[in-house]
């Protein structure tokens, strides 16, 4: 993890948004958009990320990449979403409520990369918090070898 505004690699997520949470203090919840594919099990993707967003006081936004049939067993499906609707997504969050931060998690392909990429440079997001979901904890890949390419 990077975090822009301290210059300092973080061990977390959830110090992520701790920091997150420390520097607005005094002001109404910050706001995170998270930026991953859904896990229809809830344990990990948007659903995780609101789950931890929840525990710390941060308002959780989100944009999705994907759609996955997964559960305790593995990863059954991936759809992914149109990057055009990704786009649309976080245009609409981002002009509207904008975000203290953005986090993003499974990027599925170069497209999807590109076009995140391109949305939060034009929108100026400041705070990033880059995680790369590539494989899940069951072992099922979730991105390609091109996709994992784009992020270097």
């Amino acid at each position: 993890f990077f975090f822009p505004f301290r210059k300092m690699p973080l061990p977390s997520f959830r110090a992520a948004l701790s920091l997150l949470v420390s520097g607005v203090a005094g002001s109404a919840a910050p706001v995170m958009l998270t930026v991953a594919g859904s896990d229809s099990g809830g344990g990990a993707g948007i659903q995780a990320d609101l789950k931890a967003c929840e525990a710390l006081g941060v308002f959780g936004t989100t944009a999705l990449v994907a759609l996955t049939a997964q559960n305790t067993l593995g990863v059954h499906a991936v759809h992914p979403v149109p990057a055009a609707f990704v786009r649309a997504q976080i245009d609409a969050v981002l002009g509207d409520m904008g975000a203290h931060a953005v986090k993003t998690g499974m990027l599925p392909s170069e497209e999807a990369i590109a076009t995140v990429a391109e949305a939060l440079d034009e929108h100026a997001v400041a705070i990033r918090v880059i995680d790369p979901v590539i494989v899940a904890a069951s072992g099922d890949v979730l991105a390609g070898p091109a996709a994992v390419a784009a992020l270097k």
